[in-house]
């Protein structure tokens, strides 16, 4: 299936050299900068124009952008040149609302819509190995499966369009909670004295065991702050679940503590690190003579 990517930050770009080791991708589109020429260059493929002169030439275009109003507005550059049959997956972090807008709106000229956002960071885009959670039409899915393969090792069906971005909202919640989780547990161990590295081994090898301690417990200890995932980012998701949150009338104390935790790290010129920057925070509760965070 001729598939396009549009977006080529830190996950389309290496979905984007999955899709063409699988011989799929045939072209490929950013908003700004170098980066289509260079992956274009790179992989050999078409660099698009516009994203509608990428649309004449694919029957499945993957959308990696990072906000709301990016996946509405490329949906709108593309309806020009989509061809009915065709498919427009967007992979990106957004709200229900946005997938199901995008959804009527490509329903109108004949154009299925997927939205299929990914699991496992940075790593698993590379590695080929993101979990997709998948809202639509279930034959559409199985129909770009085959394509999908290239880049995930599992891909479920959640529901129609809308389901696959609440389930990462469910995710984004419980991502949160194990940066809380392992940032604050590991500044308690280096409180306590404990080596950092055993800590992270022994209490990786147990109940208490998740990808987070394994995948940056050691990088934080370090006080190296790679993306990952961008402080940014997740505090744009963390703002979605908040406002999907209030349309079931309750506040999610979790979401809401992180939401002020990631704060405090933009404003200290964090917003582009990993998450396990806030590390950082949680070290300063024990550290005399440095300002505490206070209670949200």
């Amino acid at each position: 299936m001729r598939t396009g990517v549009i977006g080529l930050g830190a996950m389309g770009a290496p979905m984007a050299r999955n899709l063409h080791r699988a011989g799929h991708l045939v072209a490929v589109w950013n908003r700004s900068g170098d980066k289509p020429r260079q992956l274009g260059e790179e992989l050999g493929v078409c660099i698009a124009a516009t994203p509608a002169a990428l649309a004449k030439d694919c029957e499945l275009i993957i959308l990696s952008v990072s906000a709301d109003e990016d996946v509405l507005e490329v949906i709108s550059a593309l309806m020009p040149a989509l061809q009915p049959g065709s498919v427009v997956l967007d992979t990106s972090t957004v709200s229900r609302a946005t997938a199901l807008a995008a959804a009527k709106q490509l329903q109108s000229i004949g154009v299925a819509f997927l939205d299929g956002p990914v699991s496992g960071g940075v790593e698993g885009a590379r590695n080929g190995t993101l979990a997709m959670m998948v809202g639509g039409d279930a034959a559409v899915l199985a129909t770009i499966t085959p394509v999908l393969n290239a880049i995930t090792a599992r891909i479920t069906h959640m529901g129609p369009v809308g389901a696959g971005q609440a389930t990462k909202a469910v995710n984004q919640v419980m991502a949160a909670g194990i940066n809380q989780a392992v940032s604050e547990a590991l500044a308690f161990a280096q409180a306590l004295g404990l080596p950092l590295d055993k800590v992270i081994d022994v209490v990786g090898s147990g109940a208490a065991g998740n990808w987070f301690l394994t995948h940056r417990g050691p990088t934080m200890v370090k006080g190296q702050f790679e993306p990952g995932f961008r402080v940014a980012l997740h505090h744009k998701d963390l703002a979605i679940c908040r406002q999907m949150a209030a349309q079931l009338d309750v506040a999610l104390p979790l979401v809401e503590m992180t939401l002020i935790h990631y704060r405090r790290l933009m404003a200290a010129g964090f917003g582009d690190a990993d998450i396990s920057a806030l590390f950082r925070q949680k070290q300063a509760l024990f550290t005399p003579g440095k300002e505490r965070p206070k209670r949200p």
